[in-house]
């Protein structure tokens, strides 16, 4: 299998084939939903079969010219076939987890094309290396989000629909406008023929305004806890696969790996992430509403990454490259946890809960293996990435910074502990709440699975890490990180 044709089914299959969806739902609602579950499937083992092509040494670029002067240029490489796997993987656990989620809702036809396009968008996304393509897939995923966001259809979600799609879609016009800033004087929108390229601070500006808005981080953070009014599904395709990572990946590709920036915007952005992590952080603390801590977690731990990709430097790009696979992983989990949680108990206030640990065990489990992950205790996965985005931003000279990263991982354990605590364990604070029992099988599977693999890509962390590898050398050109154990010590 020839890499082009595995680039363009990675692609194709999910975009064409949520179009197929509903029309197959017409005839058959278990036939649909067997063949969204096909359509993740394929996508990611398409994905999976790009690795040959990444780990060559070599960048694959596939260029086709589709007229108006934009060419459809995609790129294979480390950083692209590894944001590819970790968002195709997460969103068909969440696809099977939405089988017994989803089945008593209205609007499933919809809800089911809108998920296996926004994952087919993400993959064009990531593997777009021309600044407009980018765009066009960019604004495809916040059409999704915003018909999936607005799924119940009452008056105040459409309103937080409404809310996260503006926010979003107005980041895109100001990221559009600097890449016409670059295009004014480069005279091409192909990434490929940037690179290397210094770009002024004004289209830094713009540009970092729409990932930011699209990654939910201050000061553009607001939409994404409203966005918990949509299904659990929907909150984990958002938190841990597909949009908030949109922002990161393409901050990684256009200025880790495409343009030259001004050195003290290296320090602005650093700054912002640092920001982002401790606000949000700070906010979980006083919270009381299940699916809103775990978004202002997603915020604060997408701030991790930006601070990891500001740095500039092998390990602190490597570390925050590898947390968005554990993020994704933990915070899957935890998201299609709460989904059950709210499933059984018809409620997000936690502190209506308690004791519920009797009741669900799997969950509480999965759901305390996903929280170690994410606050980065060994051996989980999320332990490696977060220690080396902490190093990252040290080697960088930013002490303070590095410092006041680790005061926020603290803050961390403590939301996420109060969390565990309130939900889990004591006694029942409502005898109804408490009656209730694990989700659907196929649910708690799913969560169970996200937990183990939490901890797998924690103990076997070498295999994740040989692809992070190639993607830090073809993001940086530099030299690698070849020994993870060598790291630590």
């Amino acid at each position: 299998m020839g890499w082009e044709f595995s680039l363009l089914a990675t692609i194709l299959v999910p975009i064409i084939g949520a179009f197929t969806l509903p029309l197959i739902g017409l005839a058959s609602k278990p036939g649909r939903n067997a063949w969204a579950v096909v359509l993740g499937l394929a996508t990611t083992f398409f994905a999976i079969t790009l690795l040959p092509a990444a780990f060559s040494g070599e960048t694959h670029v596939f260029q086709r010219a589709i007229g108006l002067g934009v060419d459809a240029t995609f790129v294979v490489d480390g950083l692209s076939v590894f944001m590819a796997i970790a968002s195709s993987l997460i969103s068909t656990m969440i696809i099977i987890y939405s089988l017994g989620y989803i089945k008593d809702y209205h609007y499933q036809q919809e809800y089911f094309l809108m998920v296996v396009l926004f994952l087919g968008a993400m993959m064009g996304l990531v593997f777009s290396a021309n600044l407009i393509l980018m765009y066009v897939f960019w604004e495809i995923t916040g059409i999704c989000s915003w018909r999936l966001i607005g799924f119940f259809r009452d008056k105040e979600v459409v309103v937080k629909a409404d809310k996260a799609f503006l926010v979003t879609a107005g980041g895109a016009v100001f990221m559009l406008l600097g890449f016409v800033l670059v295009y004014a004087k480069t005279g091409t929108f192909n990434m490929l023929d940037m690179r290397g390229f210094p770009i002024g601070g004004l289209a830094v500006a713009l540009i970092t305004m729409g990932i930011f808005a699209k990654s939910a981080t201050l000061p553009f953070h607001t939409w994404l806890p409203d966005a918990g009014v949509a299904p659990t599904p929907v909150t984990a395709l958002l938190h841990a696969a597909v949009l908030v990572k949109i922002g990161v990946y393409a901050f990684a590709r256009i200025f880790n790996y495409t343009f030259v920036i001004p050195g003290d915007w290296q320090t602005y952005l650093m700054i912002i992430g640092l920001l982002s992590a401790m606000v949000s952080a700070c906010a979980a603390l006083i919270e009381t509403n299940i699916k809103r801590i775990l978004a202002l977690s997603t915020v604060s731990q997408i701030g991790y990454i930006f601070m990891g990709l500001a740095a500039f430097n092998t390990i602190g790009v490597a570390g925050a490259l590898l947390f968005i696979l554990m993020h994704g992983l933990g915070k899957g989990g935890l998201f299609l946890a709460a989904g059950v949680i709210e499933h059984g108990t018809g409620t997000k206030d936690i502190t209506k809960m308690g004791g519920l640990i009797k009741a669900m065990p799997i969950t509480a489990v999965a759901f305390i293996m996903c929280v170690f992950s994410i606050v980065g205790v060994p051996p989980f996965g999320g332990f490696f990435s977060k220690f080396m985005v902490i190093q990252g931003i040290i080697k960088s000279n930013h002490i303070v910074i590095g410092a006041l990263a680790i005061f926020t991982a603290l803050l961390t354990l403590v939301y996420l502990m109060r969390l565990f605590t309130l939900v889990f364990l004591g006694e029942a604070r409502d005898p109804s709440i408490h009656a209730h029992k694990e989700g659907t099988p196929t649910m708690v599977w799913v969560v169970a699975s996200l937990a183990i693999l939490s901890l797998a890509a924690g103990i076997l962390v070498k295999y994740p890490m040989d692809l992070v590898n190639i993607a830090v050398r073809d993001v940086l050109g530099n030299p690698a990180i070849h020994d993870i154990l060598g790291v630590l010590r």
